[in-house]
């Protein structure tokens, strides 16, 4: 009995390993790439500028987006409204179909308008969520380290609102391949500013307050000299301060002193909110001026009554797809959009027709569909020059009486 057992088990444990050998094994799916049925066969033709495109083929699973924007920090609301324009953008491609038959999938982070935050933010989205793709950051200070990321790592970003010129340009001055932007710079931006004050507002003497540490703010400041002096108006005085100063009493006494005609802080609206009060606090009478950076529900308008600034684009444009955005905006979010929503709209639908345009879910195709588009956008009708840069008008706001009221319009 014993050695018939034996041989009855043997025979039982040998069958086993047979079946099992021939067994299929499983195979894991690689964690950070979309399956090959996201992708679809290339488009023969780039979609209709104006409207949503219809996808090639379908295709299954979905597009993932990143959206890095601030949402804590010292600008959060330019974080919320940067989210919100995207959000609704992504909404009503999904509504039509999508991309490529794709869905569209946001991954909102916080990076704070801080470059650590914003590098962090950009390596986790890239490589814990497999993503390709990126709208944001929306400050300079952050887009910059970001876009070193993307250009490493082959991921398309483009920023709503980064106006730095370094942005899209590496140290020897070539073009990022991978990197745009949807505003325009600030060489531009400061030069219209400049300009404004010379022809509009008869100024010949200027006071420039800025930064020093954050490069937005020094490259408006820079580009508004420049353009101020070759125009024949002379800078009666330049200070700086940090973005944690509170206390600006000594500077503005140097500004009372000089009695310029205008006063150019392009500064984020937290620090307009405190520079702009203590001025009125001083007596000092001369308007200020800045750039798109002064665009925010929480600019602080009975303090910086009376100045200008230089913006993307005004609600008060009659345009039918003006007016169609900030009725959709409203009706989405219970307010009138600005700059940083209306850029970040722009931004995404630019992103998602290119991907549409190629036809195929590869960023080494989106980049070059990118840089080759047209797009009527809210900003304006949008083309990219060879730095990647949009070729765009701006517009001169002004605040006053508790509004923001619109002037006029730049051309490139």
């Amino acid at each position: 009995m014993t050695k018939k057992f034996l041989l009855i088990t043997t025979l039982i444990i040998v069958a086993s390993l047979v079946l099992s050998a021939c067994a299929p094994k499983p195979t894991a799916a690689p964690a950070t790439e979309a399956p090959a049925a996201t992708e679809a066969p290339a488009a023969t033709e780039a979609p209709a500028a104006t409207e949503a495109p219809a996808a090639t083929e379908a295709a299954a699973g979905t597009l993932k987006i990143a959206i890095l924007a601030p949402l804590s920090g010292s600008v959060p609301t330019f974080g919320v409204s940067t989210r919100d324009g995207a959000l609704l953008a992504i909404k009503e491609w999904n509504e039509k179909g999508g991309v490529l038959g794709m869905q569209i999938e946001p991954i909102v982070e916080d990076s704070q308008c801080e470059a650590d935050p914003a590098v962090n933010a950009a390596n986790k989205v890239i490589d814990q969520d497999g993503v390709k793709y990126i709208v944001g950051e929306v400050c300079s200070k952050a887009s910059i380290p970001v876009s070193e990321i993307a250009e490493q790592k082959h991921v398309v970003q483009i920023s709503p609102t980064s106006t730095n010129a370094q942005l899209t340009l590496n140290p020897d001055g070539s073009t990022k391949q991978y990197v745009f932007r949807a505003c325009f710079i600030d060489p531009f931006q400061g030069t219209v500013g400049a300009k404004f004050a010379l022809d509009n507002l008869k100024a010949t003497k200027a006071f420039i307050l800025f930064d020093q540490g954050n490069d937005y703010v020094r490259g408006l400041a820079e580009a508004f000299e420049k353009a101020f002096t070759d125009g024949g108006g002379q800078v009666v005085g330049k200070e700086t301060y940090t973005s944690q100063d509170t206390d600006f009493s000594a500077i503005l006494a140097k500004v009372a002193e000089a009695q310029p005609d205008i006063v150019y802080l392009p500064d984020y609206y937290n620090i307009v909110n405190l520079v702009t009060a203590q001025a009125k606090e001083k007596g000092i009478t001369a308007p200020f001026m800045g750039g798109d950076g002064w665009d925010s529900a929480d600019l602080d308008k009975t303090a910086a009554d009376g100045g200008y600034y230089t913006n993307h684009y005004s609600p008060d444009d009659t345009r039918p797809i003006v007016q169609d955005w900030v009725k959709n905006y409203q009706a989405a979010y219970g307010s009138v959009p600005d700059a940083l929503a209306t850029l970040a709209y722009d931004a995404t639908n630019l992103l998602l027709a290119a991907i549409q345009a190629a036809g195929v879910n590869d960023p080494e195709k989106v980049k070059d569909a990118l840089a080759a588009i047209k797009w009527d956008g809210v900003s304006g009708t949008i083309t990219f020059d060879q730095f990647h840069n949009p070729i765009k008008s701006a517009v001169i706001l002004q605040v006053k009486d508790g509004k923001i009221v619109y002037v006029t319009t730049v051309a490139p």
